[in-house]
């Protein structure tokens, strides 16, 4: 099953009937407030299209607490050499401008549930009729051992945007002929499940490009398998050779310790000593204001009705994005835009009295392994029995011809203009 254009220009869903779900609309007031946390795939999306299909009726306010936005999807095409920094960096201007949106550049400290008030930074409150909780992931350091928030600097995630994704590159650039990279992948569920892999083959890339060929890149996996892993590692093995070596638990017998100070790796199996450059991506969770609001249980995601994206905690908070359990659905930006979609869908039918339609879902994940070589992989997916289920699936295959992953990737390039000008034109 191919995606149509539609689904992946636009990746629009749709959502059951309001009335159905037994949530009164709120209409008595001059104008509904809805406010969203979080200026991402999901946040943006979903202040936008609530203002824009609210028609006037609801007063939509964004909380996001940076002047721009960095996309981590893309990011892995910065670190290889595919696009520029200042390409993956968007701003929120026509979102106030074209939408009548409230920018507030504050952080949004915690949630008061009970009044229906989001606590921002400076100590002032937001109260809101809806809130849209799209907070992204916070990052366990304490699942790797002997890594910590302090060793970020020198064993670097580059698994939330800035300064940690350019930081990724310089590591890179600084690797010596015949260095080792040691990357240390996450377990699941986190952000992106293709991405370490796609990273990791962005490496290969720019070492053998800058004659760096006698380096390695070596994955230490908590995972026994991992997305795309039958398209990935034949085309490893076909563009760089043994370049890239990936363990599984079994091989490598689990991290038992890193060395920021040394650059040592230590797994049951081998000590990777005076390590060139050392990317750990930890374990991840909800972000900390939904885990503290008592939306998601300690160290997890946050559950949600599937049909409308609501917190089973709380009926007048949505959650998408990365911050909740979608079920079959990745934590990709896709996923994120298109659930931000229902969100809004829903949201406009119980304050403003608009159309609602069941809910449908779609998602593709593309991941560059050289020059004009994509991959993807991707589905349909439906509520059912509770959750999220996905209903059709395709993946690229082995094998494939040259023309095929030039087109995927001609259709990655053209995805990320169009969900960006979806998000923030």
């Amino acid at each position: 099953m191919k995606p149509t254009r539609r689904d992946l220009i636009i990746g629009a869903g749709t959502i059951t009937a309001s009335g159905a779900l037994g949530v009164p609309a709120v209409l008595g007031q001059a104008k509904a407030r809805v406010v969203v946390i979080g200026g991402g795939a999901g946040g943006a999306t979903a202040a936008k299209y609530i203002a824009r299909d609210g028609h006037g009726a609801i007063a939509v306010t964004l909380v996001e607490e940076n002047e721009t936005y960095q996309s981590c999807f893309h990011s892995n095409l910065y670190i290889g050499g595919f696009k520029s920094y200042d390409q993956i960096v968007h701003r929120y201007d026509a979102l106030t401008t074209a939408y009548g949106i409230t920018l507030v550049r504050q952080r949004a400290a915690r949630i008061d549930r009970d009044r229906k008030e989001v606590v921002l930074g400076d100590g002032s409150r937001l109260p809101y009729d809806r809130l849209v909780l799209s907070p992204g992931i916070d990052l366990k350091y304490d699942s790797v051992p002997g890594w910590s928030q302090a060793a970020e600097e020198v064993m670097p995630h580059g698994w939330k945007p800035g300064r940690q994704t350019r930081l990724i590159r310089e590591k890179l650039d600084a690797v010596p002929d015949g260095g080792t990279i040691v990357m240390i992948a996450p377990p699941n569920p986190y952000r992106c499940p293709p991405g370490p892999y796609e990273r990791a083959s962005m490496f290969a890339h720019i070492l053998t490009s800058t004659g760096r060929t006698k380096a390695r890149v070596v994955i230490l996996d908590p995972k026994d398998s991992f997305s795309k892993q039958g398209v990935f590692m034949p085309d490893w093995e076909k563009r760089y050779g043994a370049m890239i070596e990936w363990l599984s638990p079994r091989v490598h017998d689990g991290i038992k310790s890193v060395d920021p100070a040394s650059g040592t790796v230590v797994t049951g199996f081998e000590t990777y000593e005076n390590c060139a450059f050392v990317n750990v991506i930890p374990a991840q969770m909800a972000g900390a204001i939904a885990r503290e609001a008592g939306l998601a249980p300690a160290g997890g995601y946050c559950a949600i009705d599937p049909a409308t994206m609501k917190s089973t905690a709380d009926p007048a908070i949505f959650v998408l994005g990365d911050a909740c359990n979608a079920g079959d659905m990745p934590k990709s930006a896709f996923s994120a835009n298109n659930q931000a979609k229902i969100v809004a869908m829903v949201a406009c039918a119980e304050l403003a009295g608009g159309p609602a339609f069941p809910a449908r879902y779609f998602n593709t994940c593309w991941s560059l392994v050289g020059p004009d070589d994509a991959i993807k992989v991707g589905g349909r997916y439906e509520p059912k029995d509770g959750r999220i289920a996905a209903t059709e699936t395709f993946i690229s295959q082995p094998g494939e011809s040259d023309e095929v992953r030039r087109q995927t990737q001609a259709e990655n390039l053209a995805w990320y203009e169009a969900i960006c000008a979806d998000m923030f034109t």
